[in-house]
């Protein structure tokens, strides 16, 4: 008796898989209570306005504008990529960021590291790190 999908070979290309994007960068950064208590503030009428003074004053202006070019520069990879690619933005405050920028020699920020092996330094690097965002994309069709 067969099934009908039995013993398929499941094929596998490299499309299938989206290209991985790291950015580490300075993040602005909100403290919030668990989901539940969050829920329940919300719900007594508390107004996000503790949230929104501490997103505003954890990173001063100049680091908040580059982070706002990244911001910008991560919607347009999203528009003209889609899920092609995955895009993670690791905070270089953090922990894994400390690890990140170590691993990639990042001493400045923000920093774009594609399939974790090209490394593009700064904002004025953007640019450069599309084109090869879309020259590795283009070149995973190629091989499938």
């Amino acid at each position: 008796m067969n099934e009908p999908f039995d013993h398929i070979p499941s094929v596998k290309t490299s499309q299938d898989k989206p290209l991985l994007v790291e950015i580490i960068a300075y993040a602005p950064t909100a403290f919030y209570h668990c989901t539940h208590c969050e829920v329940a503030w919300r719900e007594m009428g508390a107004t996000n306005r503790i949230h929104e003074e501490q997103l505003a004053s954890s990173l001063p202006e100049d680091l908040i504008k580059e982070y706002e070019t990244v911001s910008n520069w991560v919607k347009e990879m999203f528009r003209i990529h889609c899920d092609a690619i995955v895009l993670r933005v690791v905070d270089a405050a953090s922990i894994e960021g400390f690890y990140k920028s170590l691993k990639y020699n990042a001493r400045h920020y923000p920093a774009v590291i594609v399939n974790q092996k090209s490394r593009f330094i700064g904002s004025q690097k953007l640019a450069s790190a599309s084109e090869e965002i879309a020259h590795q994309l283009a070149s995973q069709r190629i091989e499938a």
